[in-house]
């Protein structure tokens, strides 16, 4: 017969398929999201080795699991026990699907599959509130996180390089938290694009109450997702856990301002450990938070200032940034003999042809030609029998190559 918690029996007899039915196993995962904590590799150990429902079982029947279900002492293994007791999925589903969410796990059509990266500290399941697939959306998905208490500039480049991954197709996920996660998801939503959250605590719970709004939004337009059922409060722990989702969640992540003590640079590290790129946005040498960044930068993580080198990064072959150079100067384009015969020309007075010759390294007729070519492009002037540079026109202020080079 179907145990107290709306769980199959045996032989589901409560009228649900039986214990290795796909909704079976659906509703089992449902109530073990209240029994074990988020990351519980132990627990995640024993679902893998005897099935959602199995599981279930041992912790709802009579008996003694702890010959079992090993790995912990007797206080502990009661605990898990009560909770399984409490657990009503059922409710638990009802709840969600009043608030329009939804409860996916591993086996379903939307689960990402990249969070099966994460061995058996993997989500039992995921709470979805919003529309799209997480599936689909996971599989084009850069993360974007950093300091709550960001600066000004933190706060503009974590919004300019989400509104710009937003506007090439990609999807900005981030946590919600004050300061770099808002600005990233304002960034997104304010550019019309895709962005997901994911919270430390039920998907129906506003957390931080200062952003009921942004949550909402983020509902509306993208997703919101986390690992704890409904009505669930957050815990520290339970935030430094949710970072390893958004890390194996998405293709990379970028850090935004992140002191060297951060819970971003727990998310970075965990996205290098599970092969995917990590990136950083550097900031003044002399602010603490940019010194989490620049430890990042130091090790494996690459420099990233804009939405174009990040996609290039992470993106199909051929998806690269535009070539980043300076200004391009009249003087660029001269052909290289040229361009020797006007660095031979000193600043700030005329020179004769042979003073010219000479340090051109050249003959003095070659030097004629090519200084009528100069003074053609507004480069020199004639004085005389000596040339100068122009004090005006494309040779106006003209450095040496070599100071030019050096002053840039």
């Amino acid at each position: 017969m179907g145990g107290a918690n709306g769980l199959p029996g045996p032989g589901g007899a409560n009228g649900l398929p039986g214990p290795d039915g796909p909704d079976a196993e659906r509703l089992a995962r449902a109530a073990l999201t209240r029994v074990l904590e988020p990351g519980d590799e132990r627990g995640g150990r024993w679902l893998r080795e005897r099935g959602a429902v199995g599981l279930m079982r041992l912790l709802t029947g009579p008996g003694a699991p702890a010959a079992v279900l090993t790995g912990v002492g007797p206080e502990r293994l009661a605990g898990y026990r009560r909770r399984a007791a409490a657990a009503d999925p059922r409710q638990d589903l009802a709840q969600a699907a009043a608030a329009d969410c939804r409860f996916v796990c591993p086996g379903s059509p939307e689960w990402p599959t990249q969070l099966d990266d994460l061995g058996d500290a993997r989500p039992v399941g995921l709470w979805l509130r919003g529309r799209p697939n997480l599936r689909t959306w996971a599989l084009r998905s850069v993360a974007v996180v950093g300091a709550r208490a960001c600066t000004p500039y933190g706060a503009h480049m974590a919004q300019n390089l989400a509104a710009g991954l937003a506007e090439r197709g990609w999807v900005v996920v981030s946590g919600a938290a004050y300061g770099i996660d808002a600005a990233a998801h304002r960034g997104a939503l304010a550019a019309g694009g895709a962005t997901a959250a994911v919270l430390a605590c039920g998907v129906d719970v506003a957390y931080p109450r200062g952003h009921a709004e942004l949550l909402g939004r983020i509902s509306g337009q993208g997703l919101v997702l986390g690992e704890l059922p409904p009505g669930s409060h957050p815990t520290p722990s339970r935030f430094v856990l949710r970072n390893r989702v958004i890390a194996a969640l998405t293709r990379g992540t970028v850090v935004v301002e992140a002191a060297h003590r951060s819970g971003s640079l727990v998310t970075a590290r965990r996205a290098q450990q599970l092969g995917r790129l990590t990136m950083g946005v550097p900031g003044p040498a002399t602010s603490g938070l940019s010194g989490g960044v620049h430890e990042l930068l130091r090790g494996e993580a690459l420099l990233v200032t804009d939405a174009a080198e990040v996609v290039e990064l992470v993106g199909a072959i051929g998806e690269l940034a535009p070539e980043r150079r300076g200004p391009v100067f009249a003087r660029d384009l001269l052909d290289r003999d040229t361009a020797r015969v006007l660095e031979a020309l000193p600043a700030g007075r005329p020179a004769d042809l042979d003073a010219i010759s000479l340090a051109a390294g050249t003959g003095t007729d070659e030097v004629i030609g090519r200084l009528y070519e100069l003074h053609s492009l507004g480069f020199v002037e004639r004085q005389g029998d000596a040339w100068q540079l122009t004090r005006r026109g494309p040779g106006a202020g003209v450095q040496s190559e070599a100071t030019r080079r050096g002053g840039r």
